[in-house]
């Protein structure tokens, strides 16, 4: 289990080798999704950081905060994160939902995690911001 930052900087390299950008938006849907495909493949955690259901859908707080001055701008660099290691399961479920969804704008990837029955569309509460869940 990792902090987001880390996983969102895997992202960062998989965009930077492809000559590709991500903005904030895609890139805290891709950490929220490659989250959700680890625990349902296998069962366990990507990310140790909190979510939450805002009304343009689930976001990790701790990861919006450090890069929420790059506003719909891509994301540029690394972002300072925990030196921790992946392990090859987990560099292989990034790899993966990068590229099936890397390509997809931020608009898009959130309306995918809004579908109905997603964990984010049980959870949110248009009169609560910030609902807490857990992905099952």
């Amino acid at each position: 289990m990792h902090d987001s930052s880390v996983v969102a900087n895997q992202f960062l390299i998989l965009a930077q080798n492809k000559n590709n950008t991500l903005t904030l938006m895609q890139l805290l849907k891709l950490v929220y999704i490659a989250h959700g495909w680890m625990l349902g493949l296998y069962g366990r955690p990507l990310i140790r950081d909190e979510v939450q259901a805002w009304q343009y859908g689930p976001v990790i707080p701790r990861l919006y905060n450090m890069i929420r001055s790059f506003k719909s701008n891509p994301v540029e660099g690394d972002i300072d994160s925990i030196n921790e290691k992946m392990d090859e399961q987990e560099v292989d479920i990034v790899d993966q939902v990068y590229q099936i969804y890397g390509q997809l704008s931020g608009p898009h990837l959130s309306r995918l995690t809004h579908q109905a029955s997603s964990p984010w569309h049980l959870t949110y509460k248009a009169e609560e911001f910030g609902g807490v869940y857990q992905m099952i």
